[in-house]
């Protein structure tokens, strides 16, 4: 049996607009596990261009898990787009330089809330928008036209602006033992192996064969 290459940048045969995107980016600063794919009509070699102000001296990371789906337009900000707010003004002088810089103490402290860390197995919708710093859990789905500026927990809904959770997937007891199971680490061949159960509903079953 053939299997998927995660390496291949092309996965469909014929379609441009997909592609697995873990050979496409080579950002150092921007993780994509295996078989995770973006959907774009220009092309998933643009992706990049939906990380904005990302600049490498900030240092900030985008993590990305495995069996994530990325429809078009999902954008993410990074924390080179803060501007400070505790001033009058949320100009960001110093960054112009000449007489605007070095003129008081911490006036390039600008605001830094860590990587973004996308799960497992998530799904993220059509031209949703998400923020610096949060981290989306495994299975978790971001509806179209979301803009999460939380965190989102594992196998959650969350739509809106702000985004907000509009329902969970499965009981408490069964994200546990999702999480548990974290199928996403299997072997491929065992993932192939399992997928009616991975594509079912049967959390028990699939937790059986863990």
């Amino acid at each position: 049996m053939i299997l998927p290459d995660p390496m291949t940048p092309y996965p469909l045969p014929g379609i441009r607009r997909v592609g697995f995107l873990k050979p496409l980016v080579d950002n150092p600063l921007i993780e994509a596990g295996e078989y995770t794919y973006y959907d774009d009509p220009e092309g998933p070699e643009t992706f990049e261009k939906n990380v904005l102000y990302h600049f490498d001296f900030i240092g900030d990371r985008l993590v990305i898990g495995r069996f994530c789906a990325i429809a078009w337009k999902a954008t993410f900000v990074m924390n080179g787009g803060n501007h400070r707010t505790d001033g009058i003004s949320t100009f960001p002088f110093p960054i112009f330089g000449g007489g605007w810089s070095g003129r008081h103490d911490g006036e390039t402290n600008f605001p830094h809330k860590g990587d973004t860390i996308i799960g497992h197995d998530v799904w993220l919708g059509h031209d949703c928008l998400v923020m610096p710093g949060v981290a989306i859990g495994h299975g978790a789905v971001i509806a179209a036209r979301a803009v999460v500026t939380e965190d989102v927990p594992p196998y959650a809904v969350a739509a809106g602006n702000p985004a907000r959770i509009i329902r969970r997937r499965f009981s408490d007891a069964d994200v546990e033992t999702l999480l548990q199971a974290a199928w996403w680490d299997w072997p491929v061949a065992k993932i192939t192996e399992h997928l009616p159960l991975i594509v079912g509903g049967d959390v028990a079953s699939l937790a059986a064969v863990a």
